[in-house]
């Protein structure tokens, strides 16, 4: 009966096989389903990371990396930014007639354009305005449409000139099947201009925590 162990050992072969793909994680590991796109955009999130960023001051490179939490509703974005040890280094609040920016033991200062502001009392831009977007996965492109990243559409360059990239994503929330990616980490860079020095940012996002109950 040698055929017939033959095809006992294929059939539990692929058997094995299918069990194994059953259990694959939807985007383990910071991948994602290369069609899929992001999350739909939330008008009010809150979400907390680790911002690296390498600017010029004086002419010679400089660094800084902070933890931020990042608070975002349809109407106000408020930034906290703290030390790697957890103290708080400033604060910015950004309405859309103004954006105030305080840091310890000093006034608050107030300007319309938060970026102008942010690199006068930081040394280094902050694009609040162009993160709304980013940290979901949305922005404007050089052309005016609406960039939605994947897995797959993971780069661009922004209308006002920052070129981004998505280079990992979450990991499912507790394995699910269907979730839809949301970034984990982006890069994002600008050149020097008349009207704006270089920057560069390296954005890493903390998971949102479990809705699963205790």
């Amino acid at each position: 009966m040698p055929m017939s162990k033959n095809l006992l050992a294929l059939t539990a072969l692929c058997l094995s096989l299918s069990a194994c793909s059953t259990l694959t994680s939807p985007f383990s590991s910071g991948t994602a389903p290369s069609s899929v796109a992001v999350a739909p955009y939330r008008e009010q999130v809150e979400l907390t990371g680790r911002l690296n960023v390498v600017y010029q001051k004086d002419d010679k490179p400089e660094s800084a990396t902070v933890n931020f939490n990042w608070l975002q509703t349809a109407a106000r974005t408020d930034v906290t930014l703290y030390t790697p040890v957890g103290s708080t280094l400033a604060t910015i609040a950004v309405t859309p007639q103004q954006a105030v920016l305080t840091q310890s033991g000093k006034a608050p200062r107030s300007a319309p354009d938060v970026d102008t502001l942010s690199a006068q009392m930081l040394g280094w831009s902050l694009p609040v305005s162009g993160l709304r977007d980013w940290l979901q996965g949305y922005a404007t492109g050089a052309d005016g449409k609406r960039f939605v990243a994947s897995p797959a559409n993971d780069s661009v360059t922004t209308k006002d000139g920052w070129r981004l990239r998505y280079v990992s994503w979450q990991d499912a929330p507790d394995n699910t099947p269907g979730a839809l990616p949301q970034p984990r980490r982006i890069d994002a860079e600008r050149n020097a201009s008349a009207q704006a020095d270089a920057v560069s940012l390296r954005i890493v996002l903390e998971p949102a925590p479990s809705a699963s109950a205790p």
